[in-house]
């Protein structure tokens, strides 16, 4: 006997779903009648941005996706690269922003548990987390326990479950204000000879559900990730998960544990609309249905209803379809590490899912109607670019006052050179990190090489998996796989294409700097609401120039995350979005450990160069500009892509030479921030001898520009380095000076100069965060 009945839903009840009356209309239609509650919920999540894409997958198709290395592209739950000699490397990143937003701890770590369970769903052992993180300005306290709550989260997670936090970023900025960006990436090297897809097949083939149990929390998530906040989100706080890292742990060893047997056809996590999602995403890429049983799904609470068990989002379950026959070998393995595990449904041949409870039809929906066919919306993009950024693109450099020996006037004050250097140090999206990377577990596994704050990406150590269970020696290992995730979102809001190409060519140049070789690319889409002209012309210029600079520098698309929707209510009740953010997570091989390098200097003596040319600088998007005048306004510096493979393959040569001893890319705060940065990491001084003739300190010393690398050589290396560079990178490099002393002293020219000691840029640089957090 089917649940199901002609009685339409009023229209408050269907918007609570978040489906539009022309969606509801469609699902009618396909239904040939009215969908019954359990049903409308589901539609509901699976229609959703968060799971559909409905307004950014006519964008996300101009991504490339092949390429040599590439073994599986998007539309699994995790990319695949080969890393040769027999690795394979999954990594995925996913964004936690609106749950985070609401209950800092839980929407973190929930995040972190969701991203492991898409590697380890692949058949892949986690090996490293990165994070990138944004929040409103430290000086108000909501903004403060948001940050504190997110770290905390992060923490928790991933210490617990004992997978190494390697890397990340965190900006702050009033545009993030109420609306954090929590977007965490992980790392997996597959164990299984086989990679497992999600794909069910194999017609009366059991379908296990496995893990946790199911309750009401996290009900809804989808829907709610879909949305603008705003006060009455704080209503929403079920749609936050609670996670548990320990039985994760158990989760994880079960799962690769049971994949190794062969008796698994295809698994899949229970993430964002939980068992509505994996049944109906299975089914949909397997070309079959899927008929699943309430009743045996085990249950933390009681008096649940269909429409609950399908929306919620409880953490730590998956489903799996096992070879028929097997499954009892599949429970045996899960009920050992202490998990819930159980027959709950079968493959069928009709292309539908079924949900049956109480022995009646509960549900029943073409899978492909949740799943693949769903609502696209090909919006219309604006003639020309917004009033904001065409009256921002009007700024230039002239507006500045003019500069003196002494410094620059701020606000009818002079301002010296060095209170602008150490402004800039102290700035909390410059300033060191330290407060937060070392409440991570950055060293569980023994594989992390190079630690965070020390150099522009991570690197881990690549080990050969051991199928054995006799004790083995550990292997000599020499490679290693780098990874970084950046984003600049300034540069985006004021020209997202440009902005959007400097995200790629940045990320790139933070692998080459440690001597990795970029591979591949997953993406995080945070942006506003598609739905008006501004945030959509944001989200396609995005891109559009994402997308061109994965082709130039060969980077593939292997999957992602969007979230749109960060919007928040201002004051005066009006929507504000946050800074159109893509984060760009890039991963890069390291075929020799020993030729690495971090951002410090290493040695007394040593000779500093730059790499790269200073004539496309700007203080235009810059951290300058911002810090210092703040002023948002100008351009971003135009990408050539012809200029950072040139620049980055002479890093990526020198440091496998063994010539350079320190690289680090420059980024934000320019040149004098960069090297600041290289005296902290290396706790030794320098001083610049090269004089400028600009009539601009500013412009040369904090001016912002894309293909640009300080490096550090040995003074025994400095004619072969030389040599190359006159050869294969003419006119793209100078000599900058000599690593040594306590102090960082740059002569400039008669128009002014830095000295600042170690010391006094350090108190600045180390202290910042912890002073806004505990005054």
């Amino acid at each position: 006997m089917a649940a199901f009945s002609d009685a339409p839903f009023p229209p408050e009840e269907i918007a609570s779903e978040g489906i539009k009356p022309s969606e509801y209309d469609e699902i009618t239609q396909r239904l040939g009648r009215h969908p019954n509650k359990a049903e409308l919920g589901m539609f509901g999540v699976m229609w959703s941005e968060h799971c559909c894409y409905k307004n950014s997958r006519p964008l996300l198709s101009q991504f490339p996706t092949e390429g040599d290395r590439i073994l599986v592209g998007p539309g699994e739950n995790a990319g695949v690269v080969d890393l040769g000699d027999g690795l394979r490397l999954a990594f995925k990143i996913e964004s936690h922003n609106h749950p985070s937003a609401i209950e800092p701890f839980q929407g973190a770590a929930t995040g972190v548990g969701g991203i492991l369970r898409d590697i380890f769903t692949m058949g892949a052992r986690p090996i490293a987390l990165l994070n990138s993180l944004r929040f409103g300005n430290l000086d108000d306290a909501r903004n403060r326990r948001i940050f504190t709550g997110v770290v905390d989260g992060i923490a928790h997670y991933g210490n617990s479950v004992g997978v190494p936090t390697v890397g990340g970023e965190v900006y702050f900025d009033p545009a993030y204000t109420g609306n954090p960006l929590v977007n965490v990436m992980a790392l997996g090297l597959m164990e299984t000879p086989e990679i497992v897809k999600s794909g069910a097949f194999g017609i009366g083939n059991p379908v296990l559900y496995v893990g946790s149990t199911t309750g009401r929390d996290g009900m809804g998530g989808a829907s709610f990730a879909s949305a603008e906040l705003s006060e009455a989100s704080m209503d929403d706080r079920p749609a936050v998960q609670v996670g548990d890292p320990f039985l994760e742990k158990s989760l994880i060893e079960a799962c690769l544990e049971a994949f190794k047997t062969g008796a698994v056809a295809a698994a899949q996590d229970m993430g964002a609309a939980g068992i509505t999602c994996s049944t109906s995403e299975m089914a949909a890429k397997g070309g079959v249905g899927i008929e699943l049983d309430l009743d045996k799904i085990p249950a933390r609470e009681v008096g649940m209803v269909p429409y609950e068990y399908l929306l919620s989002e409880s953490q730590e379950r998956m489903l799996f379809v096992a070879h028929k026959g097997r499954e009892d070998e599949l429970i045996e393995i899960f009920h050992r590490w202490g998990l819930q595990a159980t027959v709950a449904g079968n493959v069928i041949e009709e292309p539908i899912v079924r949900i049956l409870y109480q022995g009646e039809t509960a549900a029943e929906i073409p899978a492909t109607a949740l799943s693949d066919n769903t609502p696209i919306y090909h919006r219309e993009l604006m003639a020309e670019p917004p009033e904001y950024a065409q009256t921002a693109w009007q700024w230039t450099d002239e507006q500045l006052p003019s500069c003196s020996a002494e410094g620059i006037e701020v606000a009818g004050i002079l301002k010296s050179w060095n209170d602008c250097l150490l402004d800039l140090l102290a700035t909390p999206t410059i300033a060191s990190k330290h407060w937060v990377y070392r409440q991570y577990d950055r060293q569980v596994q023994n594989n992390t090489v190079l630690l965070p704050g020390g150099a522009d990406a991570a690197i881990v150590r690549l080990r050969p998996v051991n199928d054995s269970l006799e004790p083995q020696p550990i292997p000599s290992v020499q490679s290693g796989v780098a990874a970084t995730v950046d984003c600049n979102s300034r540069y985006v809001y004021l020209n997202p294409y440009e902005g959007a190409k400097a995200v790629v060519a940045e990320a790139a140049r933070n692998l080459s700097c440690v001597g990795a070789e970029p591979i591949a690319v997953t993406d995080n889409l945070n942006f506003g609401s598609p739905e008006k002209p501004i945030g959509y012309w944001q989200l396609a210029e995005a891109c559009r120039g994402l997308a061109e600079g994965c082709r130039e520098l060969s980077t593939p698309v292997t999957g992602g995350n969007v979230s749109l929707y960060n919007e928040t209510l201002d004051s005066t009740g009006n929507p504000q979005p946050i800074y159109p953010t893509p984060v760009v997570g890039m991963v890069g091989l390291v075929p020799d450990l020993s030729r690495i390098c971090g951002q410090g200097w290493r040695n007394d003596g040593d000779i500093i160069y730059l790499l790269g040319a200073s004539d496309n600088l700007t203080l235009g998007a810059s951290e300058y500009l911002a810090t210092i005048h703040n002023t948002i306004a100008g351009q971003p510096p135009t990408v050539d892509f012809d200029r950072e493979r040139r620049v980055q393959a002479a890093c990526r040569h020198g440091i496998r030479q063994g010539w350079i001893q320190s690289a680090h890319d420059c980024a934000e705060g320019g040149l004098v921030v960069t090297l600041a940065e290289c005296c902290l990491a290396g706790d030794r001084g320098a001083t610049i001898e090269k004089h400028w003739d600009e009539q601009r300190p500013d412009l040369n010393w904090f001016g912002e520009g894309g293909a640009r690398i300080v490096v550090s050589v040995s003074p025994g290396n400095t004619e072969s380095w030389e040599a190359y560079l006159q050869q294969y990178l003419p006119q793209l490099w100078e000599k900058l000076g000599t690593v040594g002393g306590e102090q960082l002293a740059i002569a400039g020219s008669d128009r002014g100069k830095i000295s600042l000691s170690c010391t006094e840029m350090g108190d600045r640089y180390h202290h910042a965060i912890p002073q806004y957090l505990h005054p």
